[in-house]
């Protein structure tokens, strides 16, 4: 007979939430990536992962952290022709990105071997892609009460490693619905996720694609991301954006273009030299552009701000005048 053990949190130490990338990706949670097929979610995971194993900042970070060991588990992109190609094109460190030898025996997120990779590796970063393919054998996805237990110990080991956990999940073609229910399986995939984030292609630009940051559980959501992909030049990071999911998802693609009118604003006003941030302000405004989309086409253009007196002034980074100067 099981003795009832009770905890109080008075004796629970506080432990601050650590992170990989703010407010994205924390360590020692379980994170879902999301999208329709070919809209970019591996290689926006592989750019990823080649910044970590070389210890550079990520998109929107000032500082990077030591480079680490990563787990890459795929069961739709070939190894040889397909995942190295994408790292070496990235940038990666290969000899930190490690995979699970499958050869013998299909990997399944109840799989010990997960825990013994961690572990001795030291991963930092563990990745399944897709999700869907690593249930195992009679799980259906559907059922809660069948996928539950298996994230809570994908939770549990994600905590006891402090390794950060990410899923690749494909989309279901529902639509007019909220995000929550366009996530292949069981809801409860999205409830053990601390984080989710989609990713879609820009009506706009067929090279363009957006990640929006569809739950934060843990802090504040971050600003939807841009990235592109070209056939010639690869891929590259594109700034931010205020694209939200309900956007990405409704077929009406993602809402750049408020976010590219106030660039182009930006760089029409401030062409001959500075200006009164206020104007600024004012004329954004009357062209319906909020005041936090007008920051993020500050930053994405490198906008900096002038201090004269008692007023501050807006001006490209190029324009060489004089004055205290300080990053929007």
């Amino acid at each position: 007979m099981n003795k009832l053990k009770l905890l109080t949190m008075s004796d629970i130490p506080t432990e601050e939430v650590r992170w990989l990338w703010y407010p994205y990706l924390p360590r020692g949670k379980i994170t879902m990536i999301q999208g329709d097929p070919g809209e970019g979610k591996t290689t926006f995971v592989l750019a990823l992962a080649a910044l970590l194993t070389q210890g550079q900042p990520m998109p929107g970070g000032a500082n990077g952290q030591p480079p680490m060991n990563i787990i890459y588990q795929t069961a739709e992109d070939g190894l040889a022709d397909t995942v190295k190609p994408r790292l070496t094109a990235l940038g990666a460190d290969c000899s930190r990105v490690l995979v699970i030898d499958e050869s013998e025996r299909e990997l399944t997120l109840s799989d010990r071997r997960l825990a013994q990779a961690i572990q001795e590796t030291n991963a930092g970063l563990f990745v399944l892609d897709p999700i869907q393919a690593y249930l195992g054998g009679g799980v259906d996805m559907h059922r809660a009460n069948e996928v539950r237990p298996i994230f809570k110990r994908l939770g549990q080991l994600a905590e006891q490693t402090g390794c950060a956990i990410v899923l690749v999940g494909h989309m279901n073609k529902m639509q007019g619905v909220k995000s929550a229910y366009r996530g292949l399986g069981s809801i409860d995939f999205r409830a053990a996720a601390r984080s989710v984030l989609l990713v879609g292609r820009s009506k706009d630009d067929e090279q363009v694609r957006v990640v929006v940051h569809d739950k934060s559980s843990l802090a504040p959501e971050g600003k939807s991301i841009l990235f592109s992909l070209h056939s010639e030049t690869g891929f590259s990071w594109s700034g931010f954006c205020d694209t939200t999911a309900s956007e990405l998802l409704s077929g009406s693609g993602p809402s750049t273009t408020k976010t590219e009118q106030a660039e182009r604003l930006l760089l029409e006003l401030l062409k001959d030299g500075e200006v009164a941030s206020e104007e600024l302000l004012r004329q954004s405004s009357a062209l319906g552009i909020s005041e936090r989309t007008l920051k993020i086409a500050r930053q994405n253009q490198g906008v900096v701000s002038v201090r004269r007196g008692d007023r501050w002034y807006a001006k490209l980074p190029d324009t060489g005048q004089e004055g205290k100067e300080v990053t929007y």
